[in-house]
């Protein structure tokens, strides 16, 4: 079984604290704050993390689920929006929306829909995060110029 590790480092309070994130070996490392999160302040937070691991985790799934039906994708794009919002027990990730533009030469719209909500069910973040509706929009890219 794989293991992989991140690391946060949170200093003082709440609201005029600050931290730094790292994930794995150093391949990131990034500040945070009350402001980056819960505002628009300079910085990262956890939802982006999150949104690039499920964009990663995703955009990997499909291309999988695509050649293993025979296609050969070019490229995969995935945005992933993740909502925070306020709740009564405090703060929730109450959504996560993920937008992805395919280039796969030789498939049909409705064929490459299946095999995005297919990954979108498979992928391990997406079943990591099971206890958040996740609504996926997909579409093709047109066909790279010969």
């Amino acid at each position: 079984m794989l293991v992989r590790k991140s690391t946060a480092v949170w200093e003082g309070g709440f609201k005029n604290g600050k931290g730094t994130m790292k994930i794995g070996a150093g391949a990131y490392e990034g500040k945070y704050s009350v402001a980056s999160r819960f505002e628009e302040g300079p910085g990262t937070n956890p939802e982006e993390l999150i949104g690039a691991a499920h964009a990663g985790c995703f955009s990997m799934a499909l291309s999988l689920a695509l050649e293993q039906a025979g296609f050969k994708p070019e490229r995969i794009e995935t945005t992933a929006r993740v909502s925070l919002g306020k709740v009564p027990e405090g703060f929730k990730i109450t959504t996560i929306a993920l937008e992805t533009e395919g280039r796969v030469p030789g498939i049909d719209e409705m064929t490459f829909r299946e095999k995005a909500e297919a990954a979108k069910k498979g992928c391990p973040v997406s079943m990591a995060l099971t206890g958040v509706e996740i609504t996926l929009r997909a579409r093709l890219a047109a066909a790279k110029a010969a």
